[in-house]
């Protein structure tokens, strides 16, 4: 029998298979892939014709962590901002948003309204 903690995770993801089935970047419009723990947050661009990654940001490195704290939602802020500003500088300026599963609230929603103000469009 499955814990709670592993029912949730099963379900998000086959949310995200759900979602992947429709949502495909393209290397005029690549996908914005977005991944959250309970600590961290992880943003990529993704060109899925050719599978690479073109621009990422994340939690981990010490541009978006500011006061030391990683799983809030002003460091989800700092990695859109991160993200939009080196997705550009790829010369990338619209994009496909990939919630990975998860819901469009929190941190999640922080990533991508930063990402918005930075200047990519989705």
């Amino acid at each position: 029998m499955a814990t709670a903690t592993q029912k949730k995770q099963l379900g998000r993801v086959r949310r995200h298979k759900r979602v992947r089935k429709t949502v495909s970047g393209t290397t005029a419009r690549p996908r914005l892939a977005v991944f959250k723990s309970n600590k961290h947050i992880v943003a990529q661009v993704i060109d899925d014709t050719t599978g690479h990654t073109l621009a990422a940001a994340s939690s981990h490195e010490k541009g978006p962590r500011g006061d030391g704290a990683t799983g809030n939602v002003a460091t989800a802020s700092s990695v859109g901002t991160l993200i939009a500003d080196r997705a550009k500088a790829a010369g990338i300026t619209q994009v496909v948003f990939d919630r990975g599963g998860f819901l469009y609230h929190g941190r999640i929603a922080a990533v991508a309204e930063a990402a918005r103000a930075a200047g990519l469009e989705f």
